[in-house]
């Protein structure tokens, strides 16, 4: 297993996170096969500077149910940034994921960070400005 470094600095979410997406089910691999996880890891830094086109910065919401009678939560991308940039990113790439048992294994080796400081200085990353 690979682990890919996606700086999220200035880029559009949509376009980094099908490439995000791409790279963790393995369809840049030449054997992908649908059915077996081949993907690699990911580690995304500097979520928080990451762009959004148009006005999504006050129009795009989020929403969430807590499961009570009229629980419905509703959170707009610019209130998300500032409480925890890492769920944006995060959210993007996994409703890109099939749903299934494979998704949640792709999604364990997703690691987002705000900022360019991360845990995985000692593996061996491959940078991707423009990946696959």
């Amino acid at each position: 297993m690979k682990y890919y470094l996606f700086d999220a600095k200035d880029r559009i979410l949509g376009r980094l996170a099908t490439k995000i997406a791409c790279v963790l089910r393995g369809k840049n691999k030449v054997g992908f096969t649908s059915h077996i996880d081949d993907g690699d890891a990911i580690v995304v830094i500097n979520a928080q500077q990451v762009r959004v086109s148009g006005k999504k910065e006050e129009d795009k919401i989020y929403f969430h149910y807590t499961g009570y009678p009229g629980g419905i939560r509703q959170i707009t991308l610019q209130e998300q940034r500032e409480k925890d940039a890492r769920k944006i990113i995060s959210h993007a790439v996994i409703g890109m994921l099939p749903k299934n048992k494979l998704s949640r294994q792709m999604q364990k080796r997703l690691f987002v960070y705000n900022n360019d400081k991360h845990p995985h200085k000692n593996v061996d990353l491959t940078y991707e400005k423009n990946a696959a």
